[in-house]
């Protein structure tokens, strides 16, 4: 596989730009080196830039996060993000598994700084499995942590018997934070799996996210389109699944896995094993 050093040799290919967020813009806390001159080269040259996360919030509040981060709203056209699209789905019902929902009413896993996906209506937060009509799942608690699904069995499981249905606002299983490596909400949905539990996981790879991606880039012809990602199982496959090109990143995920310089052949058999077929991989998000 061809690993590219720089984004600059495959611009001109293209006219929009759709970059995941942790691990490939930044790693949880602050830009990776050379992400901000890129993006400001790729704005210079009138290229389109949207941004696509499973992070379980909603696009407003990580464009305040961004912005803390020097990622400016200048930099890019727009955020999609799983919880934006969970918040859409909770509110207008028009994805069949939130139309079969019993009501609004949810029991929530995850840190309060998710809630935004509650907003508006959207749910209504209850105090117990019992109350509740679904799950709402965002991932690990401060209280509880994030490097372990152990904690967290009693409650999928008390949720599991009342018969729950799971909304799963993060299809991650892990995802990097600053060097670490922590749990998300896909860790939690694989344990309701495993017992037969109903889930809705809302983000890439479902093809369905990348609607909303396109009407922002406002880039009738996919050809013109690439999509940057770390993780072959959601961000490759994602794009693959709405037939954009990709480029596979090299840092977050991937940089745990595989160290900081994989060699092309492994990255060759990691695409073939998980059945994506990248353009390129890409060293770093840097011009």
């Amino acid at each position: 596989m061809e690993i590219l050093e720089h984004l600059s040799p495959i611009v001109d290919r293209y006219d929009g730009f759709v970059l995941d967020l942790w691990g490939v813009v930044h790693d949880g806390r602050k830009p990776y080196p050379g992400v901000l001159d890129c993006l400001e080269r790729l704005r210079a040259a009138e290229k389109r830039v949207v941004f696509l996360t499973n992070a379980p919030r909603r696009a407003w509040f990580l464009e305040e996060l961004l912005e803390g981060m020097g990622v400016g709203r200048h930099l890019h056209d727009g955020i999609i993000s799983s919880g934006e699209v969970t918040w859409r789905w909770l509110k207008d019902g028009t994805h069949p598994f939130f139309a079969a929902l019993p009501g609004r009413r949810a029991y929530h896993i995850g840190p309060e700084r998710d809630l935004s996906v509650a907003e508006d209506g959207a749910a209504e937060l209850v105090g117990s499995p019992e109350e509740a009509d679904f799950l709402l799942n965002t991932g690990p608690d401060p209280d509880r942590g994030p490097l372990s699904v152990e904690p967290y069995r009693d409650d999928l499981l008390a949720c599991f018997n009342a018969g729950l249905p799971m909304v799963c606002v993060n299809p991650d299983r892990a995802v990097m934070v600053a060097g670490q490596r922590i749990l998300c909400a896909g860790a939690l949905a694989d344990v309701y799996a495993e017992w037969g539990g109903r889930i809705c996981e809302v983000g890439k790879p479902d093809p369905a996210v990348y609607g909303p991606v396109l009407e922002l880039l406002g880039i009738a012809n996919k050809a013109r389109v690439v999509c940057i990602g770390d993780t072959p199982h959601t961000d490759l496959a994602g794009a693959q699944a709405a037939g954009l090109d990709s480029l596979w990143a090299l840092t977050g995920l991937t940089a745990d896995a595989h160290g900081a310089d994989p060699a092309p052949a492994l990255l060759a058999a990691v695409a073939h094993e998980e059945r994506v077929a990248p353009r390129a991989a890409l060293r770093i998000l840097r011009w």
